[in-house]
């Protein structure tokens, strides 16, 4: 096997929600093999954080959008400006997701379309620019949807979050079938309990903390690398027969009885 297979040199990759935890990692790791990046997110200060360290430790571009997610009939128009920037994009990583806690009987409607807009509604709309953009020249392309254990199961007061991933598991699996003929692989990457800064009050929690760990086979919290690495792989060559697929990295969560 060729080293080659994962080399992202010359190509060009949109990662939403970058700016931190799994979104800053597999922006690094693709910029690493090689990927130019555009990112993301709602907070401009962290996103030219992320912008000065990836460029820092790599050699390649990165272009910073700040944006909402939420405002998704601005979604054309922010696809439109990050082809005017990088030209073309290669890769789409749709990493950017909310979560807003409750009990189901208790979820609001406001919130609850809150939270199906961002992770699932926008998901679509910025896959459906991606096709339009890679069909229009004729070219291939991959699109990395971000997960979660809760595509597969539920738990309590997560009601819309577990509706809007297990949306977007189906949601793969359907643009693959379809964009196969286009040549557009898509795929989705579920995180086991990753620690970041959004769950250090869950790790902190002494008893979560037991629970997770008890639950995982490998005995640890996922770290953001962790993730950045199946990122690579569904981004490069080496995924080139893989489409339709949600590869679960959670340590073994969901093999366990």
């Amino acid at each position: 096997m060729k080293k080659e297979l994962f080399n992202l040199s010359g190509k060009t990759a949109l990662v939403t929600g970058a700016n931190r935890g799994i979104g800053l990692a597999i922006a690094e790791g693709l910029a690493e093999y090689g990927a130019d990046l555009a990112i993301t997110a709602r907070n401009k200060e962290q996103l030219e954080n992320a912008k000065h360290k990836i460029e820092s430790n790599t050699s390649q571009k990165v272009h910073t959008f700040s944006f909402d997610l939420e405002n998704t009939e601005q979604i054309p128009r922010l696809f439109k400006d990050i082809i005017s920037r990088t030209k073309q994009l290669n890769i789409l990583v749709n990493c950017a997701g909310i979560n807003r806690r409750s009990a189901a009987e208790d979820v609001e409607t406001e919130t609850w379309e809150q939270v199906i807009k961002v992770n699932l509604t926008a998901v679509f709309l910025l896959s459906q620019q991606f096709c339009r953009h890679r069909k229009k020249l004729g070219k291939s392309g991959k699109i990395i949807n971000i997960g979660s254990l809760q595509c597969k199961a539920a738990r309590p007061t997560t009601t819309a979050y577990a509706a809007s991933k297990g949306g977007i598991a189906m949601l793969t699996k359907s643009l693959a079938v379809e964009w196969a003929k286009y040549k557009i692989n898509v795929n989705a990457i579920g995180p086991g309990y990753i620690a970041t800064d959004l769950t250090a009050k869950l790790k902190a929690d002494k008893d979560f903390n037991k629970w997770v760990i008890s639950k995982t086979p490998l005995e640890r919290w996922g770290l953001p690398e962790d993730i950045a690495g199946t990122a690579v792989f569904l981004a490069s060559s080496a995924s080139d027969f893989v489409t339709g697929q949600i590869i679960y990295v959670d340590g073994g969560w969901l093999a366990a009885l």
